[in-house]
């Protein structure tokens, strides 16, 4: 059996669902780097600590964060980006061979990347369906790409004041609306969905107005409901394979120190992936 000669990894819990092994092992097979291999590991808040503190920086180059641990990793490094800092979510740690640990946060220009891969570069207003994680990240990358104000359609007073206050540390202009409300968002030009499966189906089914561009970041089941709806009416419609492939290939970049990556590997394997259930 070949021993890896660099290693890393998807940390999170539950893990067993991600992609990020299929994208980040054909990245590597397109780069001709035999040595390196990328696994998964479940790691929940209360082991991360153990767990990083085991890695040799010699053999390790980096890992991927999933939740719950985005902002559990924070204070277990020796620096984090800016970007991260805004969202106060590292999902790639960087492992320097000195051993310093250096976080930092692909969701956000991957988000970016992926839109203007299909030509959407700026837009005049946008939404965001959802205030968790990724819609914080979806609101950094709205901050480099909406000249106007952003609608982020939320649950709870709580939710509503945070995307409120991370608005305001981005520079970025935003409001607030009722959940209920979140069909309207679609007659927009850009509406980014950051929900869980089957949280707007009901706005799918309510679909009138002719939609604009739509992000929905789930992969599986694909499409959902919503994509399906906005397909069938004309509209530009982005799958989360397509922030998952870019970010992916951000960290890969920093992992190997090789750029340009292989997005096309890596989309490809993906999507294969995805087709084979």
């Amino acid at each position: 059996m070949d021993i890896p000669q660099r290693r890393a990894a998807v940390l999170g819990s539950p893990i067993a669902h991600s992609l990020s092994p299929v994208l980040h092992n054909a990245a590597y097979r397109a780069l001709g780097l035999a040595g390196w291999e990328y696994g998964r590991f479940e790691v929940d808040e209360a082991a991360l600590p153990g767990f990083l503190a085991g890695l040799d920086p010699e053999l390790w180059a980096g890992l991927s964060l999933t939740m719950p641990l985005k902002r559990a990793v924070v204070p277990l490094l020796d620096e984090v980006s800016a970007t991260a800092l805004a969202v106060d979510a590292v999902n790639t740690v960087v492992l320097e061979p000195d051993g310093r640990r250096t976080g930092d946060n692909t969701d956000v220009p991957g988000l970016i990347a992926a839109l203007r891969e299909r030509a959407v570069t700026t837009v005049p207003a946008a939404a965001v369906l959802g205030a968790g994680a990724t819609a914080s990240s979806a609101l950094a990358a709205l901050a480099q790409v909406c000249t106007g104000k952003v609608t982020v359609y939320v649950r709870s007073p709580e939710r509503a004041r945070e995307m409120l206050a991370l608005g305001a540390r981005l520079g970025l202009a935003v409001r607030t609306a009722p959940w209920e409300q979140g069909a309207e968002a679609l007659a927009g030009p850009l509406t980014i969905s950051t929900t869980p499966v089957g949280a707007t189906d009901a706005f799918a089914e309510g679909l009138t107005a002719a939609p604009g561009v739509l992000f929905d970041v789930l992969y599986h089941p694909w499409p959902t409901a919503l994509a399906a709806a906005c397909t069938q009416r004309g509209a530009t419609v982005l799958g989360g394979l397509d922030l998952l492939v870019h970010q992916a290939l951000l960290q890969c970049e920093r992992f190997t120190r090789i750029t340009p990556g292989p997005l096309a590997a890596m989309r490809a394997a993906g999507e294969q992936a995805l087709a084979a259930g």
